[in-house]
This record gives structure tokens, C-alpha cells and sequence, in this order.
């Protein structure tokens, strides 16, 4: 999404898990908000599918807009649901698996 399409979601009110669709045997995304303090973006996971472990520099912060999936997190496995929301620490190995179609926001805090 260019700068210009997420100029036009401010100010508005918006329901993120409306703003990225499923698709069928991937992985959608949907970067809504970047800049130099940090980035959220949307993502809905098909069943089945995930992202392996690995690690990132800076602290992120997942919330479930709809759906399950299984979280991993510093060896720690956690079953999360609509609504639930986890913080992984920077540089923290993490990964996640969709138990069932999922969206998720993804926000990551730079600094």
C-alpha cells in the first residue's frame, strides 16, 4: 500500500480485520502505517499456514482480529484467540501457525 493510500485511512474510523481478506493457500498482508517510530501492519494467515521462527531488533506487539493460531515465543508455546494480544520482546525468537483462518495487526515500536 503506498503512502498515499494510508494517508486516506486517517482520521477515519476503521475495522482493522476489514481491511485485508483472506486468500487462499498464503499469507495476505496490508502495511497500514509506517515511519521512522515504527510500522503497523495487517495480515491474514489462510489455515494451516504461519511464519517460521525468527527474530526481530525491536519490540512488536501482535493482537488476534479474528480467528487462532498457536504462537511461539522464547521456547513458550500460546494459544491465542480474537482479541488476544502478546508483546514479543526485541530480538526474542518467535513463530506462529494459524490453527484456523487468522488476522492479526502487527505493531512494531522502532527505538
Amino acid at each position: 500500500m503506498s503512502q498515499e493510500n494510508r494517508a486516506e485511512l486517517r482520521g477515519r474510523v476503521l475495522r482493522l480485520a476489514d481491511l485485508v481478506a483472506y486468500q487462499d493457500g498464503t499469507v495476505a498482508s496490508r502495511m497500514i502505517v509506517n515511519n521512522p517510530a515504527g510500522s503497523i501492519t495487517l495480515f491474514a494467515f489462510d489455515q494451516s499456514e504461519g511464519l517460521s521462527e525468527h527474530t526481530a531488533p525491536y519490540d512488536a506487539v501482535v493482537t488476534i482480529l479474528d480467528g487462532e493460531c498457536e504462537v511461539w515465543l522464547s521456547g513458550e508455546t500460546h494459544h491465542l484467540h480474537e482479541g488476544d494480544t502478546i508483546i514479543f520482546p526485541a530480538d526474542a525468537p518467535h513463530a506462529l501457525s494459524a490453527v484456523t483462518r487468522f488476522k492479526m495487526a502487527l505493531t512494531m515500536i522502532r527505538g
